[in-house]
């Protein structure tokens, strides 16, 4: 062999067969099955049903039903509905003019692709016919017999492709997956009734929520107790939210009502449950001073706009999004849960009280094994030592007494007037362990942690006053160079933004950044981690949030340090006006790492506990 005749095969291109195509975009489309049970329930919706039943059975590897009371499909529908891209919900004039959760056409021919799936569905006013596909070969279409709506059996789901069944997990984890997906669904559409059914052994339901009525917010609210539970929505901030053209509305729980991971929080767009981790940036960005960093918000919010204003045609699962002005949308959630914050941000959770109540015992016998200790929410009680060096530290004028001092309980004895009682958080009545303040209401008590409220409240008397008199910056002597290469160019796009938070930056020379000024309160900073720490959250999220947040951990540093210490007496007067102040600022009801500064009691609570209820 010569080296002008090298041993080369050329490559042929061919053009795959129609049953090869649907199983490769199986691949895409359906993941798993609950991606089957998402596709097949969206069609439904998009049928216009108004109940839907989903029966499954092994975590649904061996069966899916899906059925509805829909508008039904005619016998000529049938094998149309089976071929790829063939669907009723456009014309393929405009894709970014969608309003129907399926539009491209892929999902049944997918499905027939894969497993043994047979559709059976009847139109009002003419017979039921069914058509089935097993692993892409159609059968041709006969009469059945159904009432109404349609009826799609996906059984063996895979089979064709038994390698994607190695890739799927137990039966239970596929149901609990099934069982989100219903339960998504079912949150963007309270006037719908869905049940859920596990076939494998009998038939259980695992899931039923029925149509709900009344107005809208009525409807949700409703949904949304069925489906989170009634303690979301207990304590949750209505959030309801527009601009330019843009409406955010739902139900965002209040920081006291966190979660230790973020297993509570649903986003739609225009209906659709979507996964987009700018949007989950942003619900996080709204709770950003609120919320200790190990604790996530639970909240379920709908964003609404034209529909030309955002992609769906980004991945064929429909779950990822693409807006026009994402920074729009990203601003709107931010506002519009700090904007909720500010308004019930006084309020603590219900659910803080029923522990506490939980937390009460009566008197018995001594436990026979150590219990476990108490939930802390505000921060471990100070030692003995520790109280006394704060007394001493607060009231010098006490230190000379060599009476030995342990936490005491004081108490005001001039009877509280109607009007202090009426108040939200009531009129102060006694202070315990130099820390608690106990105040009578109208209809119960209250439990303050006055050295948490405290701290709120010059936390956010500090965040006040930096953004009215702006954040004062101070000029490097000598401008610190940083070379960050390709995204050299990307910072500076946010620079106006950097510089409104006292970090002025420059371009200086390809891929190189000039610092002249930073953020006075920072003082000494290492300049090139924190650019890196910015860009590295603006790829996460489209903008940084870093730089505030490291100004506002300073301020809340501050404000610990200047807060009331626990082991300092107040007078009654003193605790009064703590209780006033905390009515008139926003978010009061919890201190700065999101921990409850004050407990409720009803009195029907507190009478039960002594068994008088």
């Amino acid at each position: 062999m010569s080296l002008d005749e090298p041993n080369i095969s050329r490559p042929i291109i061919r053009q795959l067969d129609e049953a090869a195509i649907n199983r490769i975009a199986a691949g895409e489309v359906v993941e798993r099955p609950a991606s089957a049970v998402k596709e097949l329930v969206e069609n439904a919706l998009d049928a216009g049903a108004t109940r839907i039943l989903v029966e499954v059975a092994q975590g649904g590897k061996a069966l899916i039903r899906v059925t509805d009371d829909g508008c039904g499909m005619t016998p000529e529908d049938l094998p149309l509905a089976l071929s790829r891209h063939a669907t009723s919900k456009i014309d393929g004039t405009d894709l970014l003019n969608i309003r129907s959760f399926g539009f491209r056409g892929e999902a049944l021919p997918s499905l027939g692709a894969v497993g043994r799936l047979r559709i059976t569905s009847r139109v009002a006013g003419l017979e039921a016919h069914e058509i089935r596909v097993t692993g892409g070969a159609l059968s041709p279409i006969r009469p059945a017999a159904l009432s109404r709506g349609t009826v799609v059996e996906l059984r063996d789901l895979f089979f064709a492709t038994p390698a994607r069944l190695k890739f799927l997990r137990s039966d239970r984890a596929e149901m609990q997956a099934i069982t989100d997906v219903i339960r998504r669904l079912a949150m963007a559409e309270p006037a719908v009734g869905f049940t859920l059914k596990d076939m494998t052994e009998g038939e259980r339901v695992i899931l039923r929520v029925d149509p709900e009525t009344g107005d809208i917010w009525q409807a949700l609210t409703a949904r949304l107790s069925a489906l989170i539970g009634a303690d979301f929505v207990e304590n949750a901030m209505r959030i309801d939210a527009e601009r330019e053209g843009l409406r955010l509305t739902g139900l965002a729980g209040l920081p006291t009502y966190s979660r230790g991971a973020a297993v509570a929080q649903y986003i739609f767009v225009n209906g659709r449950p979507v996964r987009d981790k700018q949007l989950f940036g942003a619900l996080r960005a709204g709770y950003m001073d609120v919320l200790a960093r190990d604790r996530h918000p639970a909240a379920a919010l709908f964003v609404d706009c034209p529909p030309d204003r955002v992609d769906v045609n980004v991945h064929p699962a429909k779950s990822e999004v693409r807006f026009r002005d994402p920074a729009a949308v990203r601003s709107l959630i931010v506002s519009g849960l700090r904007h909720g914050l500010m308004q019930d941000g006084q309020r603590a959770a219900s659910t803080v009280g029923d522990g506490l109540l939980a937390a009460f015992r009566p008197e018995g016998p001594a436990p026979t094994s150590t219990p476990l200790p108490p939930r802390v929410y505000q921060m471990d009680r100070p030692s003995q030592s520790s109280l006394i060096r704060a007394r001493d530290w607060q009231s010098p004028q006490l230190a000379e007494d060599s009476t030995p001092w342990t936490p005491s309980a004081r108490v005001d004895a001039g009877a509280p007037a109607p009007e202090e009682t009426s108040r939200p958080l009531g009129a102060a009545r006694a202070q315990l362990h130099e820390n608690y303040i106990i105040a009578q209401t109208e209809t119960g008590m209250v439990i303050v942690d006055a050295h948490a409220a405290h701290e709120r409240l010059v936390y956010e008397r500090l965040k006040r006053q930096m953004d009215e008199n702006g954040i004062a910056r101070q000029a490097l002597l000598i401008p610190e160079i940083v070379t960050l290469g390709a995204d050299a160019d990307r910072l500076l796009s946010h620079a106006d933004d950097l510089a409104a938070l006292g970090l002025v930056i420059e371009p200086f020379g390809p891929g190189t950044i000039a610092v002249r000024e930073t953020p006075a309160l920072l003082g000494s900073v290492a300049v090139e981690p924190l650019l890196r720490d910015i860009l590295d959250e603006i790829d996460d999220l489209g903008r940084s949030e870093a730089l505030r947040a490291r100004l506002d951990a300073i301020l809340s540093r501050v404000a610990c340090h200047g807060s009331v210490r626990t082991g300092r007496r107040m007078s009654a007067e003193e605790m009064n006006a703590l209780l006033r102040e905390m009515e008139a600022t926003p978010k009061s009801g919890q201190c700065n790492h999101g921990r409850p500064t004050f407990v409720t009691l009803a009195m029907s609570d507190i009478e039960r506990l002594f068994g008088r209820s």
